[in-house]
């Protein structure tokens, strides 16, 4: 739909919105308007009141001041319930489903449809089916939600969402665990919500998806809005240049030194699917990474990537195969083993994990690291405690002391919270599972810096990305994995579609 084409209503519209936590101030004073037929995108770092602003919007939270208007009425929303009851869904950047319940009862969770004889389950299962087949998604609707990868867990969040059928539909980081073909998928189905009117609101650290939906952009910086555009009227640098100021850089290689001897060896490895023991996951991969570099796995979707890293890191058992940490096999070994050994594992999802929830900041800092702070059997507060700071100005987690439950934290300064945690080990070899996901731009660079500060202390790093652009600029070799197999390998002046052309995800494949 063309920008002529679209409407311009204005259907929600939050006035001087202030929300305090405490000392905190998450909002302050922020104006924002939700218009019908068209996707405003809500940019900005991690901490920047994203989130914060969406769950007002959408009544997870209510603001400590200012009002909210629903067609040009005031409204206010004690709860998500009544925020759906105005037609106002959102998908959550964290998974907010049951893992315990089926796919179809977490789409018609609280909205569950009565039979003769209680709840009809026939015609859930069929509503269901119908919804995942016109988001081309093979999911059984009876699949225990834990049984699903985070990706399908992904698209599941949003098939509760649009089985709503709202009006206006929030979404925050929907393509955060996506493959592309599945990305492609979900922009057919917005465009689709647009030609009907409904208004959306997408938050994305992908700007490159989001100047190709926008037809309004917001930047929130520190709680205020410090810019606004038309899509005619801005750029990636523009973006950039709004979130986090001039002269930004992603990041770089690491360079300046030698490498050192072979770190990792991954020899032959194959991985079963344990659901159908006829296919591999992983299917004859050898690899090897030396002490200092930096190397890359890229690769769609169920490509193995993750299997890959789980499996070095003792969470699959391998059905052949050999993996070595300075020529000496650990197969053999535990998982606490490995990581006693040199061998630690920044999970991909960090909130099932990667954290405790219910623990503070210094508290997951050191849970890998006990035996650190452990004085004549029992945990010391005190070391604990400065081992927790030391670790928190290392990995630059902005958080007002270990003491803060790690849950009040960004989305970017969790992330930094699980690799201060894997650091803390002390490994030989760091494996990192999709490390940047749903973190911004800054926090991206942040990562990338204290990744390459490490390996030039001889830090051998080995991570997974679905993203191109940190192929290109962050590793000294990238590795690409296609079903299970490891099928290229790029050690410089690489381009962006020999990449996605070895993976699969291009035309030319």
């Amino acid at each position: 739909m063309s920008g002529s084409e679209k409407r311009n209503d204005v259907v929600l519209e939050a006035r001087n919105i202030v929300k305090s936590y405490g000392g905190i101030h998450a909002l302050k004073g922020v104006d924002f308007q939700v218009r019908a037929g068209t996707v405003t995108t809500l940019l900005g770092e991690n901490g920047a009141g994203k989130s914060t602003l969406v769950k007002i919007l959408s009544g997870v939270e209510q603001p400590t001041s200012g009002e909210i208007f629903l067609d040009g009425e005031p409204v206010s929303f004690a709860s998500t319930i009544e925020a759906a009851e105005h037609d106002i869904a959102i998908i959550h950047q964290e998974l907010s489903l049951a893992p315990n319940m089926s796919v179809r009862d977490n789409i018609f969770m609280g909205r569950e449809i009565p039979g003769t004889f209680g709840v009809d389950y026939a015609e859930e299962r069929r509503q269901a089916r119908e919804l995942l087949e016109e988001m081309q998604l093979d999911i059984d609707p009876d699949k225990l939600v834990s049984d699903l990868r985070v990706g399908q867990q992904q698209l599941v969040e949003i098939a509760r969402a649009l089985s709503i059928k709202s009006r206006i539909l929030i979404m925050d980081e929907p393509t955060s665990a996506l493959a592309a073909s599945e990305i492609v998928v979900l922009f057919g189905i917005i465009r689709e919500l647009l030609a009907r009117g409904v208004a959306i609101v997408y938050i994305s650290h992908h700007l490159e998806e989001a100047l190709e939906l926008t037809d309004h952009t917001v930047v929130l910086r520190d709680g205020n809005i410090t810019a606004k555009g038309e899509r005619e009227e801005i750029d990636l640098e523009w973006i950039v240049r709004s979130m986090v100021g001039e002269n930004f850089e992603l990041g770089h290689r690491p360079t300046r030194y030698e490498f050192g001897s072979s770190a990792l060896n991954v020899d032959g490895v194959v991985i079963l699917d344990e659901e159908n023991p006829h296919r591999r996951l992983v299917d004859e991969v050898s690899l090897d990474v030396k002490a200092g570099e930096v190397v890359c796995i890229y690769g769609l979707m169920g490509a193995g990537r993750t299997e890959l890293l789980e499996a070095i890191a003792g969470r699959h058992r391998l059905h052949s195969g050999d993996i070595m940490l300075d020529r000496k096999s650990i197969v053999h070994m535990s998982i606490a083993e490995r990581i006693e050994a040199g061998v630690c594992l920044v999970p991909e999802d960090r909130q099932r994990d990667g954290l405790v929830q219910s623990f503070t900041v210094g508290e997951n800092l050191t849970l890998a690291s006990l035996n650190d702070i452990i004085r004549h059997g029992m945990i010391s507060r005190v070391t604990e405690k400065a081992r927790s700071m030391e670790l928190m100005k290392a990995v630059t987690v902005k958080a007002p002391g270990p003491d803060l439950m790690v849950g009040a934290l960004s989305g970017g300064n969790q992330q930094k919270v699980v690799i201060g945690k894997a650091v803390a080990t002390m490994p030989r070899v760091l494996l990192l599972d999709e490390p940047t996901r749903g973190i911004d731009v800054g926090a991206k660079a942040e990562v990338f810096r204290l990744l390459n500060e490490r390996a030039e202390q001889g830090l051998a790093v080995l991570f997974s990305t679905s993203e191109v652009a940190e192929c290109l600029i962050i590793p000294h070799r990238v590795l690409v994995m296609r079903r299970g197999r490891l099928v290229a390998e790029f050690t410089g002046g690489v381009t962006e579609e020999q990449i996605l052309s070895a993976s699969g995800g291009s035309p030319s494949a």
